[in-house]
C-alpha cells in the first residue's frame, strides 16, 4: 500500500506540473483513477454510483487547482483517503436526502370499492382529515445526538481524546456540515484520523438510530 501511495503521489505531482486540459495531464489523471478505483469505499446503496460520479468529478476539478473546493494536499493524507472522505460525505448527503424524501412521501394506493357497475375508484388519502407533516428528520437526529440518553455517543471517542467523540463529530457533520479540514484545525487531529473514526464508529450508530426510527 505504501508503494501505491508513493506512486500516486508522484503521479499527482507530475499531473499538476502540466497545464489543465493538456494531454499529458489527462493521461496521468486517468492512470490515477485506474489505480485508485478498486481502493475506494464500496457499499450496496441505490445512490452509490451517483456519489461515486460526484467523487470523480470532484477529483478532476480539485486534484491540482481546487476549482470547486480545497485542492488535494498530500500533507493531510493519501489520494485514496482524500477521495474516500469526499465519497462518504456525498453518501451521507444522499442518505439524508433519501430519508427526507421517503418521510415526505405518502404511499397512495388506489383500490376498488363496491361491486359491479357501481365500482368506484377511491384514494385513501382523500379520507384523511389533514395531510400529515413529514417528520423533522434532521431535528430528530440532532435531538437524539444531543440527549445521548445512554451516553454511548459521548463514550465512543478517539483514543486518548474523550473530547473528540461521536456526539461531537455527528453534530459537526450534520448540515450545514463543517469540513474535515475545519475539524482537523479545530480539534488538532489529522483528517484521516477523524474521518476514519467517524466512518468506523459514528456512522454505524447513526444508521442504527435511523433504522430504529423507520427512516431506512
Amino acid at each position: 500500500m505504501v508503494e501505491l501511495d508513493d506512486q500516486l503521489r508522484s503521479l499527482v505531482t507530475e499531473a499538476c506540473e502540466n497545464p489543465p486540459g493538456s494531454q499529458k495531464r489527462q493521461k496521468q489523471l486517468t492512470q490515477i483513477i485506474r489505480l485508485t478505483a478498486n481502493k475506494l469505499w464500496r457499499e450496496s446503496t441505490p445512490y452509490y454510483q451517483d456519489a461515486l460520479q460526484q467523487t470523480w468529478l470532484y477529483f478532476c476539478r480539485n486534484i491540482c487547482e481546487g476549482t470547486t473546493g480545497q485542492a488535494y494536499n498530500p500533507n493531510y493524507g493519501t489520494v485514496v483517503t482524500w477521495l474516500n472522505a469526499y465519497l462518504k460525505r456525498r453518501l451521507q448527503d444522499f442518505y439524508l436526502n433519501h430519508s427526507r424524501e421517503q418521510a415526505m412521501t405518502v404511499p397512495i394506493k388506489m383500490y376498488q370499492s363496491g361491486s359491479g357497475e357501481n365500482n368506484e375508484v377511491l384514494n385513501p388519502v382523500d379520507n384523511l382529515a389533514a395531510t400529515p407533516e413529514a417528520p423533522p428528520i434532521l431535528e430528530n437526529v440532532r435531538a437524539w445526538v444531543e440527549e445521548d440518553l445512554d451516553e454511548e455517543l459521548r463514550g465512543t471517542n478517539v483514543k486518548g481524546r474523550p473530547d473528540v467523540n461521536c456526539q461531537v463529530l455527528i453534530l459537526k457533520r450534520l448540515p450545514p456540515e463543517a469540513s474535515w479540514k475545519e475539524l482537523s484545525e479545530e480539534l488538532g487531529l489529522p483528517i484521516p484520523t477523524l474521518s476514519s473514526f467517524y466512518q468506523r464508529q459514528c456512522l454505524p450508530r447513526l444508521r442504527k438510530f435511523a433504522e430504529t426510527e423507520g427512516y431506512l
